[in-house]
């Protein structure tokens, strides 16, 4: 059951990485090349049997909403008015592998349907995979987004249009960065004559400031105003104490929420000063399902996070996060015991910031209200 809402309240749909690549693309009704450049994996479709061999046959063609499976009920549920992704993507033919990585994701852009098919106001672009086919890979991905009537913040044919923040007409202001900390190469950075990302070089204060600032001078009639940052490492509950105060100079700067990404799984949350900062979403759609290593993490889990964002104040009315899991690459609901672990779990990373995750009798996960 979903609350209702005030007439001053938004509810702001955001998810962590989105990667429709390599085998995702593979079930696709128009895969691209599966070629891959990987120490171990040569073959995008040899992702596809993995998953295969845990959960059992993956329907190939699939259907461009088949990835997001019972997700897509979730969000006509909830009726979002600002949908926010981070797409971990490049949607390219191109075949410039860019040197020095390990990993390159890549997705045919006749596949554009599999992110359109969750209706994203604005994609994220500023991570460590939106320039893995070089700068003709982000002119493709730029098009295939435009093309698509998909807004989109972070990378740019500029640093003038890396750094620009997107809008939601009459809802919000969406600025999004990358830090070096999550991988990103520093010669991704956008420059006056260079394609790349909005690059977060440090931390710093002053860093945090300029940000805002972007995103606080678009502001109208009150958006809300959130900043998007890829950050920090794939694994674990800490976060670093870098990571605390930059989000909270955010907050003090005016930002309303602060959208945290790069995990592979949920990290803790944070009420600062009655507004969202969520230290990084965990994974929403990848082909990552045969791949064994962290199960202590339960990287199978996935949070879909809808927050009701008062908009006079930008203030936090409540996080309602629906548990989902990913089985035959395909978002589903799980088990009451899965959403409990997930709250339980949540409840005692964020412990430090104070927060506490409540489970409502659908099993939805509550943070607020």
């Amino acid at each position: 059951m979903v609350a209702s809402r005030s007439d001053t309240e938004a509810v702001v749909f955001l998810t962590g990485d989105v990667m429709t690549a390599r085998g995702i693309d593979q079930i696709l009704p128009h895969p691209g090349d599966p070629t891959l450049r990987e120490a171990v994996v040569s073959d995008a479709r040899r992702y596809v049997s993995l998953a295969e061999r845990v959960n059992g046959p993956i329907p190939a063609p699939a259907d461009f909403a088949y990835p997001w499976g019972e997700a897509l009920e979730v969000l006509d549920h909830h009726r979002p008015d600002i949908r926010l992704i981070n797409l971990e993507t490049s949607i390219t033919t191109s075949g410039q592998f860019a040197p020095g990585k390990a990993v390159h994701y890549r997705m045919h852009p006749a596949n554009i349907g599999c992110v359109a098919a969750a209706r994203p106001d604005v994609c994220a672009l500023a991570n460590n995979h939106v320039l893995d086919f070089g700068y003709r890979g982000l002119a493709d991905t730029l098009a295939a987004l435009s093309d698509a009537k998909i807004g989109c913040a972070g990378s740019g044919s500029d640093v003038e249009q890396a750094i620009r923040p997107a809008k939601v007409a009459g809802h919000a202001v969406i600025a999004s960065v990358g830090s070096v900390t999550s991988g990103i190469p520093a010669r991704w950075a956008a420059a006056a004559d260079r394609p790349g990302v909005a690059l977060l070089t440090d931390l710093s204060d002053r860093a945090a400031a300029a940000l805002a600032g972007r995103v606080l001078e678009l502001n109208r009639n009150g958006d809300i105003t959130i900043a998007s940052v890829h950050w920090g490492s794939n694994w674990g509950y800490e976060i670093d104490p870098a990571q605390v105060r930059f989000a909270h100079r955010l907050i003090d700067e005016g930002v309303d929420v602060v959208h945290g990404h790069s995990s592979h799984h949920p990290r803790p949350i944070e009420v600062y000063r009655g507004k969202l900062i969520l230290y990084g979403c965990g994974d929403t759609i990848d082909d990552y399902e045969g791949i064994g290593g962290y199960e202590v993490f339960r990287p199978d889990l996935r949070l879909l996070y809808f927050a009701s964002i008062d908009r006079p104040s930008g203030q936090l009315a409540e996080l309602r996060m629906t548990p989902m899991r990913t089985r035959r690459m395909r978002l589903e609901h799980v088990l009451r015991d899965d959403a409990e672990w997930l709250r339980t779990t949540l409840e005692q990373a964020s412990r430090r910031f104070g927060t506490a995750v409540r489970r409502t009798g659908d099993g939805t996960l509550l943070v607020g209200g």
